[in-house]
């Protein structure tokens, strides 16, 4: 049975914390507007789904030939999801607006390739949400899919508020932080439960 809710969270929490691509985004359109960056960010949906793509196919396989590398793949999936919380409560508030040229699209696809945060979100979700549960080509698309809308959608949020959820997360960094790592760390006990 898909966990839903738990899914739902994870992915969010990785899609809205801070990354490449939502400081990038959030730095484009603070120095270009919003509009200017659209670019940028599509490119960020075009490379994030081709690496989902990849991630889901890796993980499907991975899981079908190797049934008993679920316990290491949910050790290690709990793992992340623990030195995520550690890192998301951790974390500061400065967010640096480089200066430069305008970001194309052909960047935000590129940066996808070298970006480890979408590798292990997306492997994270298929192999400790999803394959337990779907094995069928469509549903396994269909995940890839909405995996690719949820993470890709974070930075076109980072984006669109730009300044203004910068300055929300210097106000209330400690308490966003707090809770978004305490959702992180029940996410990781409730894989074993």
């Amino acid at each position: 049975m898909l966990h839903l809710y738990d899914f739902l969270i994870y992915c969010f929490i990785t899609a809205y914390t801070p990354g490449a691509n939502n400081l990038l985004s959030m730095s484009n359109a603070i120095r270009l507007g919003f509009r200017r960056s659209v670019c940028f960010n599509l490119g960020i949906l075009a490379g994030f789904t081709v690496v989902m793509s990849a991630c889901t196919a890796f993980s499907a396989t991975l899981y079908s030939y190797l049934p008993k590398v679920k316990i290491v793949m949910q050790i290690l999936g709990a793992a992340y999801m623990l030195y995520l919380a550690w890192k998301v409560w951790k974390s500061s508030s400065e967010l640096n607006a480089g200066g430069g040229k305008e970001a194309s699209f052909i960047s935000g696809m590129v940066l996808q390739f070298a970006n480890p945060k979408i590798y292990i979100y997306a492997i994270t979700a298929m192999s400790l949400y999803i394959l337990p549960v779907c094995h069928s080509v469509s549903a396994l698309a269909g995940f890839t899919v909405i995996l690719s809308l949820i993470g890709a959608s974070g930075s076109f949020v980072w984006a669109l508020f730009g300044s203004a959820f910068c300055k929300f997360f210097s106000k209330h960094t400690k308490t966003v932080n707090m809770i978004m790592a305490l959702l992180l760390v029940y996410c990781a006990i409730s894989l074993f439960l």
